[in-house]
């Protein structure tokens, strides 16, 4: 099993595994990734997005980590916000998940990122634990706020 980055022939799986996570969220029926999406997202003319994959012993994709940069004011540095990161629950347990992340973190220290974050859903305990045993720590003080869908549309639009 490795951890390697993310190749155009491995969008396919690549969805498939963001619709497990979903899934897994409770949350399948809000997915509108598509293929071609992921694929311009990755790999076309100015890529947001990046990715890295876990692949069992066979070379199928088996975990992803999807993540892009941010930027912090006050250190002055960009970072790294981890979008997704999902192991099939078959192969959890094997140090993918931990691979994956470590991977990250290894991104951000040779590009001089001053941190890795991401977000987390509450009821979520083993990621939580997980994540706690990587060293992470939450960031309490602070709540996600959000737009989307019609209330983006309303806002971007009001005078």
């Amino acid at each position: 099993m490795s951890v390697r980055p993310i190749r155009p022939d491995d969008v396919p799986a690549v969805v498939g595994l963001v619709r497990e996570l979903a899934d897994y969220e409770k949350a399948l029926d809000e997915v509108r990734l598509t293929e071609p999406q992921l694929t311009d997202c990755l790999f076309g003319d100015s890529p947001a997005l990046f990715g890295h994959v876990a692949t069992a012993d066979d070379g199928a994709v088996v975990g992803v980590a999807l993540w892009f940069l941010n930027f912090s004011t006050w250190r002055g540095t960009h970072g790294v916000y981890l979008e997704d990161l999902y192991v099939q629950p078959q192969h959890r347990g094997t140090g993918l998940g931990k691979e994956l992340l470590r991977s990250l973190a290894a991104v951000c220290v040779e590009r001089g990122y001053s941190r890795l974050e991401w977000s987390v859903l509450d009821w979520n305990t083993p990621s939580i634990d997980f994540y706690r045993a990587a060293g992470a720590v939450p960031m309490d003080e602070w709540t996600v706020f959000r737009l989307t869908d019609d209330a983006l549309t309303a806002f971007a639009t009001t005078g």
